[in-house]
């Protein structure tokens, strides 16, 4: 007998990289392009997990549709040029890689990533950091609605060929909470994120974390006595 297939699915911006100066610099640069007027850093960041349509549309909701999808179009090509600056570097939170190494490692774990970063930045992200072979399922904001809405989530699951009872989603914003919830999933927060730790709290998240270091004994404790009962199965087999 074989223990279940386990997904641990993380989101990207905020929970593996802190990429909260390039969002706001690029933020900035958007609006600066369409006559908007600047938002303070934290209502910029109270955005982020959201896909960007959804999140240009939550910043400004009075602006007309056609101009939010050029402030959108505006905000993708500063991204794009901003990643030449070394002040608006994109580093990995501590921990991020001795924790992936030990779940990958486990024959019995697969990871993936469910963000609202398009493909392309997701994928640029990960080769940048040396992180693309660790995960089976990229799900981003160009294949499935944005968070809170569960399908990133339920595709990942699909991918992996995992349940939802075996599958954890890591993140730093209530709508990675929400999302993880209503596909049955289990919540981990975050608490080096944009969002404040009541918030994921408020929003479903089974545990708040406070370092990589605690992921795995999280991981473990959502499935308590499995090894224990699978073992006992094949010995009595």
């Amino acid at each position: 007998m074989t223990s279940p297939l386990r997904l641990v699915v993380f989101d990207c911006d905020g929970t593996l990289i802190d990429s909260q100066h390039m969002i706001v610099a690029a933020m900035h640069h958007a609006f600066d392009a369409h006559g908007l007027e600047n938002l303070p850093r934290e209502q910029v960041l109270s955005i982020v997990g959201l896909s960007l349509d959804e999140a240009i549309g939550t910043l400004v909701p009075h602006v007309e549709l056609p101009v939010r999808r050029r402030v959108t179009e505006s905000y993708k090509d500063a991204f794009h040029e901003l990643r030449a600056r070394k002040d608006l570097a994109e580093p990995l939170f501590p921990g991020v890689r001795e924790a992936l190494d030990a779940l990958h490692a486990r024959d019995d774990m697969v990871l993936g990533i469910a963000t609202g970063k398009s493909q392309r930045g997701l994928r640029h992200a990960l080769e940048l950091h040396g992180l693309r072979d660790y995960f089976v399922t990229l799900q981003t904001a160009d294949d499935a609605p944005s968070k809170p809405h569960p399908e990133m989530l339920l595709r990942a699951m699909r991918e992996a060929g995992a349940e939802a009872a075996d599958t954890v989603l890591v993140g730093d914003t209530s709508y990675d909470m929400a999302m993880a919830r209503s596909a049955g999933a289990h919540a981990f927060g975050v608490d080096w994120g944009y969002h404040e730790p009541h918030l994921l709290r408020s929003a479903g998240a089974h545990c708040v974390l406070s370092g990589f270091a605690e992921l795995a004994p999280a991981v473990e404790a959502i499935w308590p006595g499995r090894e224990r009962a699978i073992g006992a199965a094949a010995g009595g087999a």
